[in-house]
């Protein structure tokens, strides 16, 4: 009788796991019988560290970022630039451009991207909070959504609704990356770099 608990416990850990994105059933299988075998010690700090995370960590009222303060430090950091706006997809965005280290602007982050297939429009996003926060000192607005189908169609969406509102709207350059070869660049890529171009 206890193995079919057991083996109805790990099922339902391996079902939990799975609805992670990026993470099948193989992988969600893997994982729940590396938990498993797990000192006990380190199973309570990755259960309580999740809890602590969900307790503690929430989204910024102004850009949406995530944060443990409300507002984020970003927006409460006097040195940024209040006048510019970067705006993004995801929060993981926003950590990878501040690794990047030369933006000192602020962020909006929208939660997501215009994907008609999948359901997501407008309404879905953090549009109208943008578009709320342009009643300030905003000169410009960066469209920094991914260079893919749905990151284009989303940033063509925002720059013709924000362009009538004055303000300056602009889109990060997109091309070759540091360290690789022409001869592997897909068209779009060398057209997009091309297009990039600056005087040198």
């Amino acid at each position: 009788m206890a193995m079919f608990a057991s083996a109805g416990t790990i099922e339902r850990l391996v079902n939990a796991l799975a609805k992670l994105p990026g993470v099948g059933r193989k992988t969600a299988a893997r994982l729940a019988f590396h938990i498993l075998k797990m000192p006990q010690q380190e199973a309570v700090e990755l259960a309580e560290v999740i809890l602590e995370v969900k307790e503690k960590v929430g989204f910024c009222a102004v850009c949406n970022n995530i944060s443990e303060t409300d507002p984020c430090a970003v927006c409460t950091d006097p040195r940024r630039r209040r006048d510019v706006i970067c705006v993004v997809e995801q929060a993981m965005d926003v950590a990878a451009l501040e690794k990047a280290e030369g933006f000192v602007g602020l962020f909006h982050v929208l939660g997501g991207r215009l994907s008609p297939l999948d359901g997501i429009g407008p309404d879905d996003l953090k549009i109208k909070e943008l578009l709320d926060r342009l009643r300030g000192e905003v000169s410009e607005i960066i469209l920094a959504t991914n260079p893919n189908v749905e990151g284009e169609a989303t940033a063509t969406y925002l720059a013709r609704l924000l362009r009538p509102m004055g303000v300056k709207v602009t889109r990060i350059a997109r091309g070759l990356p540091v360290g690789s070869d022409l001869e592997y660049a897909d068209s779009v890529t060398l057209t997009r770099a091309l297009e990039g171009r600056q005087e040198y």
